[in-house]
């Protein structure tokens, strides 16, 4: 036999090279480039860099715009440069969470930093939300990745809204799209995803209607509803379930599978199918319901015939909540009767109602179902609506109530003539966010002191700031254990326990020595009643139903649980692992209890 050399990379054509380096990680390309002018060509080849950019990120900023990338000539675009600034974002956000990790000071602008990347950090930002929770921080550094893409999902959803303030049109969809943002969590439903599937929609519609483009606009406007009706994409299945939280979000509308919604998302869902159909279809609201409303071009019907006037003939009305057909205008005008409407201001009540109405609504719809939830509980609402977080939720109805229809006066003030019921929802607006997201505050100052800065508001706007930015920079004070101290305070951060009395499970999160509440709590929680009273160790727990306590020495009874599953979502924020063999967690708070 022949003996043969054995073949070199070099000895392979150029299309074979890129194809191998396609399973090779970007990051030994240098090395590669510095062999030869050969390698240096092949491995700056566009095409390559455009497949790992495609591979290795799914989430692109929309400054980007990637999808017109992806579209044109490979050569136009700077795909290296792309991937090497990704690589940059990735490497940033990954150093600024350790850091978030490394110290309890400071987190706010550290999270800001990262949301200011938009959405070319929420790839990175998304797999550090799903690390091993048994690996050395995996508990803390879930719940901050989460409650960083939490920061950068409302960002986005606000810088949104903030478009009605400076008077750039939003379609119905992105408007109401915003609320999902505040409930995405890892899950699908933003902006661009919720867009596509209105998109597909349409294209089904479309693809699968014989001679659609030779109907009119009113056959065509009962096809699209008939549609939404036949794969139950409009509509509640039970009456019962009317109230539930995720019935007003339009993302979760789309994807969930009985696709639960309003009849404010309803309508919103054949709007915006029917726009892409080009029906000039849009939601009018009366009083205790919102109808679609789709009016004929100008010049002519709905059914085709030409008028003599440009004004246009009559538009149409459809409750795709309820039905598929046309919906008769006098059926809507003994509505309004019922309501005591007097007939002569039914024309005020028969056409278009703006965005910035539609998104009030919404909010309201959503702070209604939030009380709903809270007042009978979620027992008997469905699985889907249980997982959404109430307070997220709430939170970003407050923000929709202040944002939706603030009135721009075009000079600078923004605030001028601002309703008094957007003015009567900051303070509650601002508690709130003290209380659960004060990592937003930031977006008080990017939105909201320039709208207020004229107004007597802004007063409070800038003591909120003030608040919780100084806060987040004094560092916690610390308390070591020292050997009189430990006398008194038995127990440490991070064990389990049990309340003696009320048998609920809770994490120990800090310790007094004492008991450092004020009389009025003192007094109101019996304290100098309990056999220690209050001259004993107090501690501050987080409980398994998600509240904070505080509570006595003499009523932990510690307990040592396999694994305490109900306390592996939210023990992050305080614990860096739970510890198997001890039984507890391992702290993350070591700069306020080092010796815990």
């Amino acid at each position: 036999m022949v003996a043969t050399s054995n073949p070199t990379l070099a000895g392979l054509p150029d299309e074979l090279i890129q194809q191998i380096l396609r399973h090779v990680p970007p990051g030994s390309i240098p090395a590669l480039e510095q062999v030869s002018q050969r390698f240096r060509d092949i491995t700056s080849e566009p095409l390559l860099w455009r497949y790992y950019c495609v591979k290795h990120f799914r989430y692109w900023g929309e400054e980007h715009n990637i999808r017109l990338k992806l579209r044109e000539y490979v050569a136009d675009v700077d795909w290296k440069g792309l991937y090497k600034h990704r690589c940059v974002v990735d490497r940033t956000t990954r150093r600024i969470i350790d850091s978030i990790l490394a110290s309890q000071t400071d987190r706010i602008e550290k999270y800001q930093k990262i949301v200011d990347f938009g959405y070319d950090a929420k790839d990175t930002v998304m797999q550090q939300c799903c690390v091993e929770v048994d690996t050395i921080d995996g508990l803390a550094r879930r719940y901050y990745s989460n409650h960083v893409q939490g920061c950068l999902h409302r960002n986005l959803a606000i810088r949104e809204w903030s478009n009605f303030t400076d008077g750039v049109p939003i379609t119905l969809e992105r408007a109401l799209a915003a609320f999902d943002m505040f409930v995405l969590n890892n899950g699908e439903g933003d902006f661009e995803y919720i867009s596509d599937f209105l998109d597909d929609l349409a294209n089904q519609i479309y693809c699968q209607t014989s001679g659609f483009t030779e109907l009119t606009q009113r056959a065509k406007a009962v096809v699209i509803a008939r549609f939404l009706r036949m794969h139950n994409l409009t509509g509640v299945k039970s009456d019962l379930t009317y109230q539930n939280l995720q019935n007003n979000f339009i993302g979760i509308a789309l994807q969930a599978e009985d696709h639960p919604s309003l009849p404010l998302i309803s309508v919103a869902i054949f709007c915006s199918v029917a726009r892409r159909l080009s029906l000039d279809a849009r939601p009018c609201a009366i009083p205790f319901h919102v109808y679609a409303m789709v009016s004929p071009p100008k010049g002519s019907s709905l059914d085709g015939e030409l008028l003599q006037s440009n004004d246009g003939g009559n538009p149409m009305f459809l409750d795709p909540f309820r039905s598929a057909e046309e919906t008769p205008v006098k059926f809507i005008e003994l509505q309004l009767s019922a309501v005591g409407v007097h007939p002569a201001s039914y024309p005020t009540f028969f056409r278009y109602t703006p965005t910035t109405d539609i998104v009030y609504r919404s909010a309201k719809n959503i702070m209604t179902s939030v009380r709903e939830q809270s007042e009978h509980g979620s027992q008997h609402l469905a699985r889907f609506a249980s997982s959404l977080d109430k307070d997220s939720a709430y939170f970003g109805a407050l923000w929709g109530l202040v944002l939706a229809g603030i009135p721009s006066d075009g000079d600078g003030d923004g605030l001028a003539i601002a309703s008094f019921r957007q003015r009567h929802v900051l303070p509650f607006l601002l508690e709130y966010l003290q209380t659960h997201f004060p990592a937003d505050v930031y977006l008080i100052e990017r939105y909201l002191l320039p709208l207020f800065q004229h107004l007597p508001e802004s007063g409070q706007l800038r003591e909120t700031v003030r608040v919780v930015r100084t806060g987040d920079t004094m560092p916690k004070q610390v308390k070591k254990r020292t050997e009189d101290i430990a006398k008194r305070v038995k127990y440490k951060v991070g064990q389990v326990f049990q309340h003696r009395r009320y048998r609920y499970l809770a994490i120990i999160t800090g310790w007094d020595v004492e008991c450092g509440a004020d009389e009025l709590w003192i007094e109101q929680m019996e304290v100098d009643k309990l056999s220690k009273g209050r001259r004993q160790g107090f501690y501050h727990v987080l409980v398994e139903d998600e509240t904070v306590r505080y509570v006595a020495e003499e009523n932990i009874e510690i307990v040592r649980p396999e694994l305490p599953h109900n306390f592996m979502a939210l023990a992050g924020k305080h614990f860096k692992r739970w510890d198997k063999g001890s039984g507890s967690f391992v702290s993350n708070i070591r700069d306020e209890y080092p010796d815990d």
